[in-house]
């Protein structure tokens, strides 16, 4: 079972950046998906998650309006479309196979992770 993330790195402010979050070994139809992010020096903090049908999505305030989750079950894999990037955002991205969703917080618990993509915004 593996996770990866593509799609990384460095951006100007302002700019958008799209992740892909690619599945082998693992159906991820069967689990709702998740973003986490890690800036340097930080703690591991929550981004985005989708449910997996994919009619419900949880954002963190700071992402909200910007980032958006679609997922695309026929290709097994979850993106993250970032827009409006923000120096704050530079951080690894990693995404996360879950279940057990919840309205106020996406999934419940995470299963697999993948190794993470670096986002840099910087000019």
């Amino acid at each position: 079972v593996q996770l990866v993330e593509s799609g990384g790195g460095l951006v100007q402010p302002g700019g958008s950046l799209r992740l892909f979050c690619a599945a082998s070994g693992l159906n991820l139809n069967n689990y709702d998906m998740g973003w986490f992010r890690q800036a340097p020096g930080k703690e591991r903090v929550f981004v985005a998650a989708i449910r997996r049908s994919g009619d419900s999505t949880y954002y963190a305030d700071s992402v909200k309006g910007r980032f958006t989750i679609p997922r695309d079950n026929a290709n097994n894999t979850v993106c993250l479309q970032m827009n409006s990037l923000k120096y704050d955002d530079t951080a690894v991205y990693y995404c996360a196979a879950g279940f057990a969703w919840s309205a106020e917080t996406g999934p419940r618990q995470y299963r697999y992770w993948g190794q993470g993509t670096q986002v840099t915004v910087s000019s």
